[in-house]
């Protein structure tokens, strides 16, 4: 509703948040860097007169960004962390935020001081649960070790399964739930793309997945979650959110959705039970890997700690 996916209308994305509130949706999820503050803002504008303990926030902190939008890195300190926190918590109009996560690891910091300083904002009551995001399996012990980790916020679809190989295992051994992200692919996981102009600014514009042959590749391999759609009148982003919400109870399916036509089409997919037979299908047809492209440009995959397993 602010950055990376082209233009959105205010108005629009509040009616999106309202219907969503009232459809009994409770867990809205932002980062301060999302459209450097207008997001957290938006947000705000739109829980007015909604009580506060029927939502759940949870806010991504950390990503550097220079006023033309540019990326320059992570910064994990524990000052850097309290900072972010006293502005978040004035652009969002609260006292407390639900569940307070760095966006990524900063490589320079270690975990621990992180996660700390998160945990002396918990005991100040500023915070109220230690989220963490694309993190890999070895950090996520050292990062329980310091405080209870509510979740894990990660990439994870039917084109995203890497997380299966070790993170999940690791998320349960832990008790460490597990909010996904990416489980349309950003949009390449639909039935109409491409449904709108991708503009320069546009994060797929520069998604290794949605370039020639490799976006060519993606959509060819849909077919078989086209032909589960089909036999359960479904669109195909449905039977995609159905297929994540079948991996668990302690996996949620992040929607990212700019209107409310697209946010009441994704959410009938709660409504979907899918067989024996499909899901085989499914993990037949989707094994990690048949994707064409990385997730993220190579630059950025180098940095998530989430690839280390």
């Amino acid at each position: 509703m602010s950055d990376f996916y082209g233009p959105s209308d205010r108005a629009e994305s509040i009616a999106t948040i309202h219907a969503s509130i009232d459809a009994g949706i409770n867990f809205l999820d932002t980062g301060d860097f999302y459209g450097m503050g207008h997001n957290e803002m938006l947000i705000a504008e739109a829980l007015t007169g909604v009580s506060r303990d029927k939502v759940i926030l949870s806010v991504k902190f950390g990503a550097l960004r220079d006023p033309s939008g540019a990326w320059h890195g992570v910064d994990g300190r524990p000052a850097s962390v309290k900072t972010s926190l006293a502005y978040t918590l004035k652009r969002l109009n609260t006292e407390y935020i639900d569940i307070y996560r760095p966006a990524r690891l900063d490589p320079n910091v270690p975990i621990e001081d992180t996660v700390g300083a998160i945990a002396d904002m918990v005991k100040a009551g500023y915070v109220k649960h230690v989220g963490l995001s694309e993190i890999g399996s070895e950090t996520l012990k050292r990062a329980s070790q310091i405080h209870p980790i509510c979740d894990l916020q990660i990439e994870y679809s039917l084109f995203s399964r890497g997380i299966e190989e070790s993170v999940l295992k690791t998320c349960r051994q832990l008790g460490i739930g597990i909010t996904a992200y990416g489980v349309l692919s950003r949009g390449l996981i639909s039935d109409k793309w491409p449904s709108e102009q991708i503009t320069a600014r546009d994060f797929r514009s520069y998604s290794p997945r949605f370039q020639g042959e490799n976006l060519a590749h993606n959509l060819k391999a849909l077919e078989p979650l086209r032909r589960v759609a089909t036999d359960n009148n479904a669109t195909v982003a449905q039977i995609a959110i159905a297929w994540v919400l079948s991996r668990g109870e302690n996996i949620v399916p992040l929607i990212g959705t700019r209107r409310k036509i697209t946010f009441q089409e994704s959410i009938a997919a709660v409504n979907i039970t899918l067989t024996t037979e499909e899901l085989e299908l499914l993990d037949q047809a989707f094994p990690e890997g048949i994707a064409a492209g990385s997730r993220y440009a190579d630059q950025q995959m180098a940095h998530l700690d989430s690839e280390r397993g």
